[in-house]
């Protein structure tokens, strides 16, 4: 009777590997975008420029 009745092991949450492939792909998301916000060509140098060229042709205006 013991051998008919067998429960199958069932994973209990995420695996140590699981967890570190996770963490690698979060590092690797943060340093892109961190390239992408910051970076000589970046979103906040754009930014920065547009903001120069702005003044620039206001005070032309003036």
């Amino acid at each position: 009777m013991k051998n008919q009745i067998r429960k199958t092991k069932e994973p209990k949450g995420i695996t140590l590997i699981a967890l570190v492939i996770t963490i690698l792909v979060l590092i690797i998301l943060a340093g892109v975008t961190l390239n992408v916000l910051t970076g000589e060509n970046g979103i906040i140098t754009k930014a920065v420029k547009a903001k120069e060229d702005t003044e620039t042709k206001s005070a032309e205006e003036q």
